[in-house]
């Protein structure tokens, strides 16, 4: 029993031993930063979007007759002009229509001409019985009679002539369902679908079918896109677009924001709202319903200098902000904890504390160890110096003995690679953008990027050049 003990006992020293080595070994080896130089360059900041192609003007050709295709006189692709028939319908069931309303319209007028010769015969013994029962030799009963007939036949006559206006409109409308045999296009353009074939039977009975879908002008076209309501607020009429479609994943198409559309569309709670780019589509490479990535630009600095975004996130380990900052408030835990869970330096974190405490105060100073430590960071703005006013914040730089110095800076838009640098470093000067792992070069790993809240292990990572 004893022995098992001692075995026991051996196997769990074993795993400590060797475990507190390796921690040792490493914490002998000194912590190797990564930096990228400030350089000028573009930075565009975008707002992103998707969105479907669409031909500026579309027209739903239909019927509004029902009866069985014909003859079709365009196809898909095909080129047709304002007015030139693309399709006709059978119009044998209209044309006996036709002939029927036309019999209706002649038994109409020979009923007209009935009533009127009833109503001058009505009209000729009214008059003949007033005359003789002037001279009092025809009672008044028959008076009354004469002319309660003369009133019907005026009453039939106009009876009879509404009915032939009736058979005259009925005759008018099988004229125009008969024309409507015929279809034309109202507009120029190009046949983007086709839905019927020849002998297919269309019924009109509630709402016209759609036979062909025609685009007026495909050289010019729009991109429907919709835009997040978080981003809307930073998009206007005017403004540049770039965009990509998958049929041609190497070119870059342009545009501009012709429209930003006031009606909210939302789609399981999410809001977003229509923005119309107008597309040059000369080439006409550019086909309707495509999908089109979208990146509007908001913001553009030309010219500017610019930092890595990564060397905003990086905060070396145990490095506390100061309250009152220019990043805001202190950062949250231990001093001795790293933020993200990158490695410690060689030394530990005694060397930050060290470091802030030769700033003029020590580990828990309060404000006055605060306020040192910011003037101690506050540079002044060289002659790259940027536009001006931007976003305060703080970045790290090589200093003494290999340790990061931050430096307050001011920086403006970002296109997610490049954060544009307004004030606090020159050109060329060189930022910190992560650390190396010690002995990860040999094992061929790459270098962890800076620590920070914010960071995503999932984002991609621009590689940043490495220098010492």
């Amino acid at each position: 029993m004893a022995a098992t003990r001692r075995r026991l006992l051996w196997l769990l020293l074993v795993p400590v031993v060797l475990g507190g080595l390796f921690f040792l070994r490493g914490r002998g080896e000194a912590t190797q930063f990564t930096t990228a130089a400030v350089d000028r360059g573009d930075v565009v900041e975008v707002v992103g979007a998707t969105g479907a192609l669409e031909a500026v003007t579309t027209v739903q050709i239909g019927s509004q007759v029902s009866g069985t295709i014909q003859s079709l006189n365009a196809d898909f692709n095909s080129t047709v002009k304002k007015g030139q028939v693309i399709a006709r319908l059978d119009p044998s069931i209209l044309d006996a229509r036709l002939g029927q309303a036309q019999a209706n319209l002649l038994a109409a007028k020979a009923n007209v001409e009935r009533a009127r010769s009833s109503v001058e015969d009505m009209r000729q013994k009214y008059d003949r019985a007033k005359e003789l029962a002037a001279q009092k030799l025809l009672p008044a009963t028959e008076l009354e009679t004469a002319k309660a007939n003369y009133d019907g036949a005026v009453a039939q006559l106009k009876a009879n002539e509404a009915a032939e206006s009736q058979s005259l409109a009925n005759l008018n409308q099988a004229k125009v369902d008969l024309s409507h045999t015929v279809i034309d296009t109202p507009i120029d353009g190009v046949v983007i679908s086709r839905n019927v074939d020849v002998g297919q039977t269309v019924a009109a009975s509630f709402q016209a079918p759609v036979l062909f879908v025609i685009a007026n002008d495909l050289a010019r076209m729009r991109v429907n896109a919709s835009v997040d309501e978080a981003d809307v607020g930073r998009v206007r009429e005017g403004q540049d677009v770039t965009f990509h479609v998958d049929a041609f994943p190497e070119r870059e198409f342009r545009g501009v924001v012709e429209q930003v559309r006031l009606n909210p569309t939302t789609v399981s709670n999410v809001v977003s709202y229509n923005t119309i780019i107008a597309v040059d589509n000369r080439d006409l490479l550019l086909r309707p319903g495509m999908t089109a990535t979208v990146s509007i630009v908001v913001r553009k600095a030309e010219n500017a200098l610019r930092i890595p975004a990564s060397a905003l996130r990086f905060r070396p380990e145990g490095y506390q902000r100061p309250t009152g900052g220019p990043g805001g408030a202190a950062a949250s835990g231990p001093p001795g904890a790293s933020r993200g869970g990158g490695e410690r330096p060689a030394g530990g974190p005694g060397q930050w504390a060290g470091r802030r405490a030769a700033a003029g105060g020590g580990p828990g100073g309060g404000a006055a160890a605060g306020t040192a430590m910011a003037a101690e960071r506050r540079v002044p703005s060289g002659p790259g110096g940027g536009r001006g006013p931007g976003r305060p914040t703080t970045v790290f730089v090589p200093g003494e003995k290999g340790l990061p110095k931050p430096v307050d800076v001011r920086i403006g838009i970002s296109d997610g690679q490049f954060v544009e640098l307004r004030e606090g470093l020159d050109e060329g000067a060189p930022v910190i953008t992560g650390t190396e792992i010690p002995g990860a070069r040999a094992a061929g790993a790459a270098p962890r990027p800076g620590t920070s809240p914010s960071s995503n292990p999932f984002n991609p990572q621009r590689p940043q050049p490495r220098q010492r």
